[in-house]
């Protein structure tokens, strides 16, 4: 523990462990502090907790907790602007849709989402960089490939690793499967890209996962290819319905079965939510009737 300071006469000390445990004691609830906003600074900074035994009264004045609390509001609001964007840059590239779509598993859904629809270099430089700042934020830098299934996951795998170069200076190689094994050339063989290597950490990057089946292609040929580690999945959208058993939801699923972890850059509660009754783009999508028709699909496929 740091030596302690004077302050305007209090002595004061910079928190430890006991000091979050005095912070329980005396009931003070960090979420409601959290809602408070930026105003909980100025608010609780001179807050002192004592503690309670025999030896002379030590002060603790809070606000390393408050500046903990207030950057993790700061985090909030960025990545709640960051989802808002993304949502509406899908809107306004048509890669999100509404209306009546037959999926490949086979279910009927009221609303449909094709990285395919990514088509000018503009969408596609913001596309990686969407990609790149969620695999940041999520799994760090401590990997080697990015991985991206044929076909729609070649281009997310270049773009992203583009954007990673750029935004983070850190070069990761990219790597796709092939749907037909090439048997001529310098580059035949089963994949696109960067080899994979013994002892390559690698991250699985698609644009959705509704049931989880291209992942049950995918897994095998990736991990038969090299030893490598799957460090995990990142999808765009997170269509929140289940997969082979009805009670966990087709990412979770993945999780649960390869033993990597999975996101994405948003969750479909997240567009709901963004959308509802408000317009994009120049016109409402989700108004009361396509809330009901989303609301109806998830009673069906939703995780129980």
């Amino acid at each position: 523990m740091h030596d302690a300071k004077t302050k305007n006469g209090r002595r004061t000390i910079p928190l430890t462990t006991k000091a979050l445990e005095i912070l329980r004691r005396q009931r003070i609830q960090k979420q409601k502090i959290l809602f408070k906003g930026i105003e909980a600074e100025e608010q609780y900074r001179d807050l002192v907790f004592v503690t309670k035994n025999n030896r002379p009264t030590q002060q603790f004045i809070v606000q390393e907790v408050i500046c903990s609390i207030v950057n993790k509001i700061q985090e909030v609001k960025i990545m709640e602007a960051y989802k808002q964007e993304f949502i509406e840059f899908m809107v306004e590239s048509q890669v999100l849709k509404f209306g009546d779509f037959t999926l490949k598993s086979g279910r009927k859904s009221p609303f449909f989402m094709n990285a395919g629809g990514y088509v000018t270099g503009s969408q596609l430089k913001r596309l990686g960089e969407y990609y790149a700042k969620a695999i940041h934020d999520k799994y760090g830098d401590d990997f080697d490939v990015l991985f991206g299934p044929a076909y729609k996951g070649i281009p997310l795998a270049v773009v992203t690793a583009m954007a990673y170069s750029e935004l983070y200076g850190k070069e990761v190689r990219y790597c796709s499967d092939r749907k037909e094994e090439k048997d001529h050339g310098a580059d035949k063989g089963s994949f696109l890209g960067s080899k994979l290597k013994d002892g390559d950490r690698v991250i699985m990057i698609e644009d959705v996962t509704t049931s989880g089946k291209s992942m049950e292609e995918t897994v095998p040929k990736v991990k038969g290819a090299a030893d490598v580690t799957i460090v995990g999945l990142m999808v765009s959208l997170n269509r929140m319905e289940f997969g082979k058993s009805q009670d966990k939801c087709a990412l979770d699923e993945v999780k649960e079965l390869y033993g990597f972890d999975t996101a994405a850059i948003v969750d479909m509660s997240e567009v709901v939510e963004y959308l509802y009754n408000k317009e994009c783009q120049g016109k409402v999508l989700i108004d009361d009737t396509m809330k009901k028709a989303i609301d109806d699909y998830y009673a069906l496929y939703g995780v129980k």
